[in-house]
Parts: C-alpha cells; structure tokens; sequence
C-alpha cells in the first residue's frame, strides 16, 4: 500500500478516541511483505486508532506539559478562552475532545486549522513591532 492510500485510510478511519465515530472498516489491497504476493485485507477503525495511540499519546502529553510551564498571566486567559487546535493533526476526530477531557478546559479547532498558523506567521512577518513584541529572547 502506498503512502498516499496510508493517509486516505487514516482520514476515513483515524480517531483518537473510540467514541467519536461509529465502527466503521475499508479493504485494502497490497503486497503482503511477508510472503510478497498481492492481498486484500480488512482494515478497521479500532486497527487504525491502536496505530495511532503513540502519537496521539505524545501530543496529549505535550499539550500536558505545556500547560504546566505555562506562566499564571497566561494560565487565567487559557481557562477562560480554552485552547485551539492548529495544523493537520486538529483534523483528527476526537482529538479535541479527547484533550478536553485530560485537561479539563475548553478545546476548539481553529477554523482552518491547516494554513491558520502560516498565515498568522505571515501577519507577525508583515507588522515587526508586533513581532517584536511577542518574540521570546534566545
């Protein structure tokens, strides 16, 4: 199976918690690496999500520690506004949901979650006093 089909099958199947889409399954066809001839396999939500917990797993505990570091003028503005998902992961069903349960605050996907964080670079690049402002120090 290609990588292409790879990700088609991870947008059809792929969630980060068992609850947010009902089972569902796809057949896939490639070469079984095993004994290298052509085979038909049945692939299911549950098969996908297990393929995916380690990742999911890593940016839970990220966004985990995050949090922690955050400093106290931050931490009140995250409590009352929540946290909003950015990039190709936040497309993963259950995702925010799955955050939202571990941390306890409000989750939310950014409306398009794939080019909003270039696009807010873009608009930082664009206005350098602004950039400044918000940059960290080495």
């Amino acid at each position: 199976m290609g990588e292409r089909r790879a990700e088609e099958i991870k947008i059809a199947l792929g969630s980060a918690h068992p609850a947010a889409m009902d089972r569902c399954s796809i057949e896939v066809k490639g070469r079984d690496l095993v004994d290298g001839v052509p085979k038909t396999l049945v692939v299911t939500d549950e098969e996908i999500r297990e393929a995916l917990r380690e990742p999911v797993m890593t940016i839970v505990e990220t966004v985990r520690t995050c949090l922690e570091r955050t400093p106290p003028e931050l931490a009140a503005d995250i409590i009352e506004k929540g946290v909003v998902l950015t990039g190709g992961g936040a497309l993963l069903r259950g995702l925010a949901g799955l955050l939202q349960s571990v941390t306890q605050l409000p989750v939310h996907v950014a409306e398009d979650p794939l080019s909003c964080a270039v696009r807010g670079a873009g608009m930082a690049l664009d206005d350098i006093k602004l950039l400044r402002k918000v940059a960290i120090p080495a």
